[in-house]
């Protein structure tokens, strides 16, 4: 992680931190208010095939505004059927980044197998505005897009959805909700303890 902050200072880049989660029909649950003796409960349609993952980047950089970008992806929970991203899909979403911050990034992401692809490493030794950094095992309280991510269930919380595009129309308007509120994202590396700083003049 140092090492990844000082490269970051040195070159320009963004830290851009990276995480994914999936949603299904099923309303996440919540505590909500009732009437005495009377526990609430929502109505669903029924277990659904239907899932979608985001991957999202948190991205920050002294002196800029913080960003939030994010990938959608549709799974059927279908026998054979690929129920992650690809790691051409994290490697689009990285062009998409640098495409959109205009400048190198930095990766801080976990050690997930599509992560440590052959193909999305060479595709980093092949680009010199590419670096990423793994977090230690284990530690989801230091990445920032877990607290995206809590921010969105806890929007979504008992909520039952009639379709899958109802679903993915909430998501999206969610995720917008954040990204139009820079401050929101830079509460989520505040709960991390983290911070990023402008490097000092020599």
């Amino acid at each position: 992680m140092a090492a990844g902050k000082k490269l970051a200072a040195a070159s320009g880049a963004w830290i851009v931190f990276e995480d994914e989660a999936g949603f299904s029909m099923t309303p996440p649950r919540a505590y909500t208010w009732g009437r005495p003796g009377h526990t609430p409960f929502v109505r669903v349609r029924g277990r659904s095939r239907r899932r979608t993952s985001i991957a999202a980047l948190c991205c920050y950089k002294p002196g800029e505004k913080s960003r939030l970008i994010h990938r959608p992806r549709a799974h059927l929970r279908l026998k054979g059927a690929r129920k992650s991203f690809s790691w051409q899909d994290y490697r689009d979403l990285l062009v998409r980044a640098h495409t959109q911050l205009d400048g190198p990034i930095v990766v801080v992401w976990d050690n997930l197998n599509t992560h440590l692809a052959t193909g999305l490493k060479r595709y980093e030794a092949d680009h010199d505005w590419l670096t990423t950094v793994r977090l230690p095992p284990y530690a989801p309280d230091l990445n920032p897009v877990e607290a995206v991510w809590s921010l969105v269930r806890r929007a979504m919380a008992n909520t039952a959805f009639d379709t899958s595009d109802d679903l993915d129309r909430t998501l999206r308007r969610e995720l917008r909700r954040i990204q139009l509120r820079p401050h929101l994202v830079d509460g989520c590396l505040t709960a991390t303890g983290l911070a990023i700083t402008p490097p000092t003049p020599p």
